[in-house]
């Protein structure tokens, strides 16, 4: 049987298309770097192909509000104009930056199209954590009186055996923030999904329009015992 013309013509040009696509390189706040090359697969739907730590990782698109994402599992990138953020599924969330990005040197800085929201946390208790808590940070938008509050951003930190005050940084796309948005961060402990610390505060991420230091001071619940 012999292909139609237009179906070998749309071959040789998808081909072309995927070989010469150019792959870019990431260097992220904390020193990493990843390189990424953004194609079609065989049903035309966009892809983004990573090369991160010696491994190969291809991502389908996915709904993003702005700018383009794309997740496989625990592997996350998003991208907006030079600026990206991507998660491995292991580490906190990274803030990365197109390397020898020519906007960046050709053009005035521009507000970021990301905002990083910062701080510490601690809780006192009279004995050790059990090893496997979990320390949860949220950015939450909380302006939504009818409606449970809506997360923006979520960090997830094995404490192990840690000291307080744990550092915190979140990352958020600034388009997600509405106009009447009520930006506030939010802290809990849980251990198998039982909750054993959390904040009783409100604590607002901007001040003026910037971001601002939160620290966070959990209290106790249920039988973790504090002092």
């Amino acid at each position: 049987m012999t292909l139609r013309l237009p179906a070998l013509l749309y071959l040789a040009f998808f081909s072309l298309a995927h070989a010469e696509s150019e792959r870019l390189t990431y260097t992220c706040d904390d020193g990493s770097r990843f390189e990424v090359a953004f194609s079609a697969d065989s049903d035309g739907r966009p892809q983004a192909n990573l090369r991160v730590a010696g491994r190969e990782i291809t991502l389908p698109q996915v709904v993003a509000a702005s700018g383009a994402s794309y997740r496989s599992g625990d592997v996350a990138l998003h991208t907006k104009e030079e600026k990206a953020l991507f998660s491995d599924g292991k580490s906190r969330l990274r803030s990365c930056m197109l390397a020898d990005s020519a906007a960046a040197t050709a053009q005035p800085a521009a507000p970021s199209a990301f905002v990083d929201i910062g701080g510490s946390v601690t809780w006192h208790a009279t004995s050790s954590l059990p090893p496997d808590a979990v320390l949860i940070v949220r950015i939450q938008d909380t302006s939504r009186a009818d409606a449970p509050a809506l997360t923006l951003s979520e960090q997830r930190i094995d404490l192990g055996s840690r000291q307080v005050p744990i550092p915190f940084k979140l990352t958020i796309d600034r388009d997600l923030i509405g106009k009447n948005a009520q930006i506030t961060v939010a802290a809990r402990i849980e251990r198998k999904g039982k909750l054993l610390f959390i904040s009783d505060s409100i604590h607002r991420a901007f001040n003026d329009a910037q971001p601002r230091q939160v620290d966070i001071k959990l209290v106790p619940v249920g039988g973790a015992r504090a002092p």
